[in-house]
């Protein structure tokens, strides 16, 4: 006996019951079950209605997921590429001295200790701008005293 074929509303259900999604995401899932264009988006606005599907909850919780690895220009191309506005993107990224703890934090972790001479400099703002952190921001981070936050933190 074969299961009945699932509706296009009932699989959306289920992909956004598992995990936050956005539109644009939701929408490349159910494409190839979709008998029509119209059909899709009317079940896209209907989440969006009911806000069972929310691109500035997604947005939230790909950032609070990934923002201890990674910087605001990362985070922001990221998002792009899920189809998420560029106004909701800019009032959920963190601020600039959020920013530089961040990069300060993933330095430490990466490094265990500040850079020794101009090669070692180097390769930590290689690795910062890699993980999408802002030249500006990198910089910064490495002028930053690590003993001071250190015991800052404590």
């Amino acid at each position: 006996m074969t299961q009945p074929e699932k509706s296009l509303r009932a699989r959306a259900m289920a992909i956004v019951a598992r995990r936050e999604t956005s539109r644009l995401q939701l929408k490349r899932k159910l494409a190839p079950y979709a008998e029509s264009e119209d059909e899709l988006e009317n079940v896209l606005d209907e989440f969006a209605a009911k806000n069972w599907q929310s691109d500035e909850r997604y947005t939230e919780a790909f950032i609070h997921s990934r923002y201890g690895k990674y910087g605001s220009l990362r985070l922001k191309h990221a998002l792009q590429a899920n189809g998420i506005a560029a106004e909701v993107i800019t009032d959920k990224l963190p601020d600039t001295e959020s920013e530089l703890a961040n990069a300060v934090a993933v330095l430490h972790k990466k490094f265990g200790e500040p850079a020794q001479n101009i090669k070692d400099k180097q390769k930590q703002i290689r690795f910062l701008l890699y993980r999408g952190f802002t030249m500006e921001t990198a910089c910064k981070a490495l002028k930053t005293d690590w003993y001071e936050l250190e015991n800052h933190d404590n």
